[in-house]
Order: C-alpha cells, then structure tokens, then sequence
C-alpha cells in the first residue's frame, strides 16, 4: 500500500513541475495589428480619388510630391501664378518652400509661386532645363473647350530656346498634346495641327488681356502668361 501511494505522489510532482515550465504564449500577428494600424493610419499611403494627380514627381520627375490639378476639392487653391503641389507628408511638403494652403484627405496642399519652380527667371542661374525634360520651366496654365470640357488647368511645359521662337506643349486631360508656337519676341504664332485628328480645319486666333497671350483652336482656350513664355 506504501509504494503505491509514493508513485502517485511522485506523479504528481512531476506534473506540477512540468505545468510550471510550460513557455508562455508568443502573441498573434492579431495581437500586433493595432499597433501597426496606427502607424499606416498616420499618412494616407496612396494618392486619393478626390485629387487630381499629374507627373511623375515635383518639382522634379522622382520626387515625391505631385503637381495636383483642378477638381472641388482644389478649386478654391488654384492660382495663375502658382503651381499647386500635394505632398503624402508634411515633411516633404515644407521642403518645397511654398505656402501650405491646406489638406484634403491626409494630402498636404501647398502652393509654390512659378517664378520659384522656373529656373532662369532672373534668379542668376541661366535658363536652365527642368531635370528630366527639354524645357525650360513647366507650371499648369488655364485651359477650357478640349471636348468640351470646362474651364480649368492644363499641364504645360515651355521650350525657349528653339531656333524659330518659344513654343509650348499643352498636355490635355486624355494625355493628348497641344503645341503653341511664339515668334522669338514673344508674340503669338500658330498651333501645330493635323489633317488627322481635324484640327487642321478649326479656326486659329489670338488676343491680348494684360500680360497673357489667349491662343485659341476651335473652341479650344489657353492662357499663357508671358512670364512662362520669355520669363522675367
């Protein structure tokens, strides 16, 4: 009868001593999902719908802010004589050097004026080329008609320096192109047309209101500063 309950006893020893070691349990990737959560709630990680978003990069192609075009939400922030630029960070948007306007789904908005995007407007630097492209500066201009569309802003870039005169490449909302021709004193050409796409046959003209040139092609409408067009 002895033995018996001393290897029960010894028994349970052993479980005791077991159950103690038993390692304590490694938490789940659910126990560490708010902690995560947090940190990407801190920045929107991609480029919302409710902007519109053109480029590849600003003020330089691979930067990671973005010019930003015109829709309800930007309305309000648009300026002529200013590029609107939005930044997933506020870090990056205050290396910009432009003023914060304000931010729309977790996209800080700032304005950086033309003349501090545009190398060679009198800022002793020469009339340089934007990284990565051939022209000299680029900034959005005024545009409406495109198929209709109402007024609003278009991406352009200006090349000054070609042998018959400045000319400007107007990109429109569908990716198509628009080329406006200067005579080398600033003054309005022509557009390049095509028989192709009918262009050729839509009515070409120009005025003059202050200091911008307004090119038009059929109901098509642009507004070009002369600043963008020879600098300053």
């Amino acid at each position: 009868m002895c033995p018996r309950i001393r290897i029960s006893l010894i028994s349970f020893a052993v479980v005791l001593v077991v159950s103690g070691c038993k390692p304590a349990a490694e938490p789940t990737s659910q126990d560490a999902a708010p902690a995560d959560s947090a940190v990407a709630s801190a920045a929107p990680a991609t480029w919302p719908a409710s902007l519109n978003v053109m480029g590849d990069g600003f003020p330089n192609a691979g930067d990671a802010c973005r010019r930003i075009g015109e829709t309800e939400a930007t309305v309000n922030y648009l300026d002529d004589s200013a590029t609107l630029a939005g930044c997933l960070s506020a870090d990056e948007a205050a290396k910009l050097g432009g003023t914060v306007v304000g931010t729309v789904d977790g996209v800080t908005l700032v304005s950086v004026p033309n003349t501090a995007a545009i190398p060679g407007d009198g800022d002793g630097q020469g009339d340089a080329k934007v990284a990565g492209t051939d022209y000299n500066a680029t900034g959005p201009i005024r545009c409406s008609g495109y198929k209709g569309a109402a007024a609003g802003m278009c991406e352009a870039g200006v090349v000054r320096d070609a042998e018959t005169g400045p000319y400007i490449e107007v990109t429109l909302p569908d990716g198509v192109k628009r080329t406006i021709f200067f005579n080398k004193d600033g003054s309005f050409l022509s557009f390049s047309t095509a028989q192709a796409d009918g262009t050729a046959a839509m009515p070409i003209s120009s005025s003059r209101e202050g200091d911008t040139t307004i090119a038009t092609l059929g109901t098509e409408r642009y507004e070009i500063p002369d600043v963008f067009v020879q600098g300053d």
